[in-house]
């Protein structure tokens, strides 16, 4: 049967805002906060990391950023988007499935899964050197961040590890464990930098180790947290079941990798072009990523925060609900985005102070501030949009958005302007035009969405799901559920 509610009338706006539900809404926010904690704690490992290395000198300092990048540019892409996976199957397994510990098999699928992912960029990491000279960098640097990333390989591993088992805290509603981990790893983080480091002279590489070892304690406090919390419960031990239907796990971890890694390879090519405009436009460069890296994490734990909870809501049949927290997730990024917005254009002439006292540089910064500023809202409604797809199973076509909006028209034509008197802000009005045009069809995408097929779709990926079981699940979707349930409230 179709759904009414699919077909789009002319007052598009006015429809979308009466879907919206103001308890959504601050629920989705009660449950982005820790999530956006999180995930600028994890930043805050490389950033402190980075900043103890800038003592031993400049090289030093060039290297571990470069290193970090490079990193975060392939293996934390398995770390980041192979384990949106986990949003997709795990929020509707919890809800759907009468048995807990199938979250448990699905998490230990997604460990091999991932783990397998991982064996791809050990062997790039291994062998970077060669690769990194080819890519233009000097002999020198390619050398030394060879090094160091072939340090980082160890803890690489921890890192997957750990976000695997925060998202399956997560999709049980558990959102805060991996930031109350964090709150006691993260200030551990610069104590071991600082004796690998400088006491022990393990020199540059001792911050790729202490790193790592961070990651690792971190999967193991995270592994005490689960144990102590009623996570435990979706564990019912070691299965030979973890290794069966490895098909859609290896397709959606893939998927979310590419989806994921669209936008994030974008934004280095931006920085990779910004190098050839000159010293002052790559350092201005460099103050605007800093900030974009930090205020990506706020539209972003919003998305974490819509997978799980449109997730949950599909595994538990109630498509009207999963549309109903699609949207105001949509509008809870969009207005978030608003208000960075706002305070970004009012600092526009401060911006550049906070990391430089050159003149030229805090001048170049304050032109490029404004096209930041404009795609806020276009990032939180990308960021929101493409959490709920994930929700979904839908990653195939958030990679496919992003890859069109920034490779077919942004990246060229932001580079061409750049090279044609606009200088770095033509490169950034390049990212500004594809965030709209991503944001923009990513809504539409989920504004047409039929949520009763949703549905139906949701219950088919779960393991072993019957066709006769799987017709008699698809009732009808009740407005008279409360709309405050938690997920897996059924459960308990």
């Amino acid at each position: 049967m179709t759904d009414p509610d699919v077909v789009i009338p002319s007052h598009f706006l006015g429809r979308f805002i009466a879907k919206v539900s103001w308890v959504e809404y601050k629920r989705l926010l009660r449950m982005s906060i820790p999530v956006i904690l999180s995930y600028m704690l994890q930043n805050s490992l490389q950033t402190v990391s980075i900043l103890i290395v800038g003592r031993l000198g400049a090289q030093e300092l060039a290297t571990s950023a470069f290193s970090y990048m490079f990193a975060m540019s392939t293996g934390w892409l398995i770390q980041l988007g192979g384990t949106t996976s986990i949003d997709t199957l795990g929020s509707a397994t919890y809800t759907a499935s009468d048995d807990p510990t199938e979250l448990g098999i699905l998490l230990q699928r997604g460990c091999f899964v991932l783990g397998t992912l991982y064996i791809p960029v050990v062997g790039l990491w291994l062998y970077a050197e060669p690769v990194l000279r080819a890519l233009g960098q000097s002999p020198e640097l390619a050398a030394s961040a060879a090094s160091f990333l072939q340090c980082l390989i160890p803890g690489g591993l921890g890192f997957i590890y750990f976000e695997a088992l925060k998202k399956f805290l997560q999709v049980q509603g558990l959102m805060q464990a991996g930031t109350y981990v964090l709150l006691v790893t993260s200030p551990l983080n610069g104590i071991l930098n600082y004796l690998f480091i400088h006491p022990l002279g393990f020199g540059l590489n001792g911050a790729a180790m202490a790193t790592g070892l961070t990651y690792w304690l971190s999967f193991i406090g995270l592994v005490v947290v689960t144990k102590c919390t009623r996570g435990s419960r979706a564990w019912g031990g070691f299965s030979r079941r973890a290794f069966t239907n490895l098909g859609i796990y290896y397709k959606l971890s893939i998927l979310g990798i590419i989806m994921v890694g669209t936008e994030w390879w974008a934004f280095e090519i931006v920085a990779l072009v910004a190098g050839r405009l000159g010293d002052i436009a790559l350092a201005a460069q460099s103050c605007v990523m800093t900030s974009d890296q930090v205020t990506f994490t706020i539209p972003f734990g919003i998305g974490v925060a819509a997978s799980t909870r449109v997730g949950n809501l599909l595994g538990e049949r109630r498509g009207r609900a999963a549309r109903r927290a699609a949207y105001t997730a949509a509008l809870l990024a969009a207005s978030i985005g608003a208000g960075i917005m706002i305070i970004m254009l009012l600092m526009r002439s401060y911006y550049g102070k906070l990391f430089s006292n050159d003149l030229d540089v805090i001048r170049e910064t304050a032109e490029v501030i404004p096209y930041v500023a404009l795609f806020q809202i276009a990032d939180g409604l990308n960021a929101s949009c493409s959490g709920s797809l994930r929700g979904m199973g839908r990653q195939h076509i958030g990679a496919f958005i992003n890859s069109a909006a920034y490779y077919v028209l942004a990246l060229p034509l932001g580079i061409w302007l750049a090279f044609h008197g606009r200088g770095l802000p033509g490169l950034w009005m390049g990212q500004c035009i594809a965030l709209y045009i991503a944001g923009s069809l990513e809504f539409t995408v989920v504004m047409r969405t039929n949520w009763q097929v949703e549905v139906e779709k949701a219950l088919a990926r779960l393991d072993e799901t019957p066709e006769e079981d799987l017709e008699r699940n698809l009732i009808p979707d009740s407005e008279t559920i409360s709309e405050a349930a938690t997920p897996g409230e059924h459960q308990q």
